[in-house]
Formats: structure tokens, C-alpha cells, sequence
């Protein structure tokens, strides 16, 4: 009646790509621009066991504008707003031609800079 645990990781992968879509970054645009971003680590503490069928939420938190490197950090909570799982992960930008590391494209640090603008008090 557990979440294999497995499934930690696929649901990470889907709350990165939603929240980068929302940003208006997604693969589909990044491929035509020649661009890959393969996960390079990726890091989960289980807290307690998810069940079937049981709603949970995942927030993912960008920390920090990327460099060549793009870190995130994940928040799965159920229902009752319990930790079940935290997770990290770590991805690369890669050109798709040289397959060498290469440094965040412009269209993400734009996309992404209206998030790290200081607030005016």
C-alpha cells in the first residue's frame, strides 16, 4: 500500500518541468536550441511512507539564479501536510552538438530573473 520509492524521482522530474514551464522554459524549446539538461545527481531522504491514492503536493525551490550547474530542491507533503519525502537534484546545461557543459542560456536567466529582483520596500 506504499509509494515505491522510485517514484520519488519521477515526480520530481515532473515538478522541475512544471515550474520551469511556468516560467515559459520548457524542453521542447530548449531541444530546438540545441540545448540538454541531464540530471547529474540527485539526492532523497524518505521521512515517512506515501500511500496509494493519497493526494500529496510537491513544491520545488529554486535557490539560486544557475550557473552551468541548475540546482533544485524538493518538498513532498501529504495531506495532512507531513514531510514524506525531501529531495535535491542537480542538472546540467549541455550543448546538444559538442556535449559539453556550457554556461545557463540567456532565455532561462531571463525567463528566471524576474524571481531573483531584490523587493522594493
Amino acid at each position: 500500500g506504499y509509494v515505491y520509492h522510485a517514484n520519488y524521482v519521477a515526480y520530481c522530474h515532473q515538478a522541475r518541468t512544471e515550474l520551469l514551464r511556468k516560467f515559459g522554459i520548457n524542453d521542447k524549446k530548449l531541444e530546438a536550441s540545441g540545448i540538454m539538461m541531464p540530471v547529474i545527481g540527485m539526492n532523497l531522504k524518505y521521512h515517512r511512507p506515501g500511500h496509494y491514492d493519497e493526494p500529496l503536493t510537491i513544491t520545488t525551490i529554486i535557490h539560486e539564479m544557475p550557473a552551468v550547474r541548475f540546482n533544485f530542491t524538493f518538498e513532498i507533503r501529504n495531506e495532512r501536510n507531513e514531510l514524506v519525502c525531501s529531495a535535491e537534484s542537480t542538472v546540467v546545461f549541455v550543448d546538444a552538438n559538442t556535449r559539453k557543459p556550457m554556461k545557463a542560456p540567456e532565455m532561462v536567466i531571463n525567463a528566471l530573473a524576474p524571481a531573483f529582483e531584490p523587493a522594493i520596500l
